[in-house]
């Protein structure tokens, strides 16, 4: 039998699993009888961890919230898990939580066995991170702004804030249906109805004023503009700064160009069996061109006589590599 100590810690670490226990199942797996998990249970409450119990035949224990945090009891993989985490966190793109993660942090890593600490050390020390691009502007997100936002979506409220988008000088009023945040690397993105132009809308996060108090009337939700929203926005995202677009018949089935197409690069329709069509763009035709001979399929430009003209001259800029062509006089 394990001691009283032990047992308890035991006891913690099972009820901290999203279940209901019975007393009886508590009682074989700790080894001892129903009665001493009534009193270890009584022991946690009075150490303020909220055990709640239920009678009857399918009654049991279960850790719910309480006012307080408790300790938590982690294995040796979720202490791994949330160190990493916090590292992670500490250097991420949420305003104002860099300093909380990194008080978290050392209160965690100074408790870590000496086991778990050589690994942890080991991931950060042998992994180098690619710093983002120097950009002009800050895409920090206050944490509190997030959460505001994703309990209007929960709760199906409309909101009013200032928004700044790409290139102007100055915030407009925009009242909208928050559906869904999305996380892609250091951005964050609100999918909302945007009331006043009728559409979907796609608003960066750190570009969004203080929303305008109190939050405004509910609203009946609408069918998400698609089902798979990180791939809505990874492509709308995408497109928004493509200077030159084109309609690229690939002569590949379209499951196999999907797989070859990253969701930025723009989106694929079957034609046939062996045929697909690709939406895409780049910032002009020359670097579209370039990067279409990396599809691994044959294509059809024809649509776009300015692409066109772009993929014969890198066709004979590769002949003329090749050795195959004449070089043309300076």
């Amino acid at each position: 039998m394990l001691e009283t100590s032990a047992r308890l810690l035991r006891l913690l670490s099972l009820l901290q699993t999203p279940r209901e226990w019975t007393g009886s199942e508590l009682a074989e797996r700790l080894e001892v009888t129903p009665r001493t998990v009534r009193n270890d249970v009584e022991r946690l409450r009075r150490l303020g961890y909220p055990v709640h119990g239920t009678r009857g035949a399918v009654g049991g224990y279960r850790l719910g919230a309480g006012s307080e945090l408790p300790p938590l009891l982690l294995d040796d993989a979720e202490a791994v898990a949330v160190t990493v985490g916090l590292r992670t966190a500490a250097g991420g793109s949420l305003a104002g939580i860099e300093e909380a993660s990194l008080s978290a942090l050392t209160k965690l890593e100074r408790v870590l066995p000496p086991r778990l600490r050589r690994r942890v050390n080991a991931l950060t020390t042998y992994t180098v991170a690619v710093p983002p691009r120097q950009r002009r502007e800050p895409e920090t997100v206050d944490p509190s702004l997030l959460t505001t936002l994703a309990a209007a979506c929960r709760d199906h409220e409309r909101l009013r804030f200032d928004y700044r988008g790409h290139g102007a000088a100055d915030a407009a009023l925009r009242d909208v249906e928050p559906y869904r945040l999305v996380n892609w690397g250091r951005r964050w993105y609100l999918i909302a109805w945007d009331t006043g132009r009728a559409d979907w809308r796609t608003f960066r996060v750190d570009r969004i004023g203080p929303p305008r108090t109190p939050t405004g009337p509910r609203f009946a939700p609408r069918p998400l503009p698609d089902e798979d929203v990180a791939a809505y926005v990874s492509r709308g995202v995408a497109s928004a700064p493509w200077r030159f677009r084109a309609r690229v018949t690939v002569h590949a089935p379209a499951a196999e160009v999907a797989e070859r197409l990253p969701l930025s690069a723009g989106s694929v329709e079957p034609v046939d069996e062996g045929t697909s069509v690709v939406e895409t763009g780049s910032d002009s035709a020359a670097t579209l061109a370039a990067w279409l001979g990396l599809l691994g399929a044959d294509f059809d430009v024809s649509s776009s006589p300015e692409l066109a003209d772009q993929v014969r001259r890198l066709a004979e800029r590769y002949r003329r590599a090749a050795g195959t062509a004449p070089r043309e006089a300076a």
